[in-house]
């Protein structure tokens, strides 16, 4: 995976794919300290998901955006982030229809479709005056 900003270092062997997820209803910046010679600092906005590939070794620092400021909120490892990437035998493209065994009744349910007149008339309430 590309790094639209700054490389992974060189050096660095061993890197693993993460993702983060702003669950929260703040802004937060999200930054990679621990690695030297790499700068790894994103903006999150509340409900976004940050996909990144890191170092196994490094350390994501959560900050959260207050008025003119911004508090370290938490520190996660990084492989506590990882995203478990697919094997390339786990894509099957054979040719039987997949059958999902969770998911068996339709998503959405059936519509009532009576033929029968379902209009009615109407009361009208009648209005007095008192004096």
């Amino acid at each position: 995976m590309a790094q639209i900003l700054d490389p992974l270092p060189s050096e660095q062997s061993g890197n693993i794919l993460c993702c983060y997820v702003n669950a929260t209803s703040k802004i937060q910046i999200a930054r990679i300290s621990n690695i030297p010679n790499w700068y790894f600092e994103r903006v999150v906005f509340p409900g976004q998901r940050l996909v990144f590939e890191a170092p196994k070794e490094s350390c994501m620092e959560i900050h959260t955006g207050m008025m003119a400021s911004a508090i370290l909120s938490d520190t996660i490892p990084c492989d506590r982030l990882a995203i478990n990437e697919p094997m390339s035998d786990e894509f099957d493209t054979g040719s039987t229809a997949a059958i999902d065994p969770i998911n068996t009744k339709p998503i959405v349910p059936s519509i009532n479709t009576k033929t029968e007149d379902t209009t009615k008339p109407l009361q009208v309430a009648g209005l007095t005056t008192v004096d």
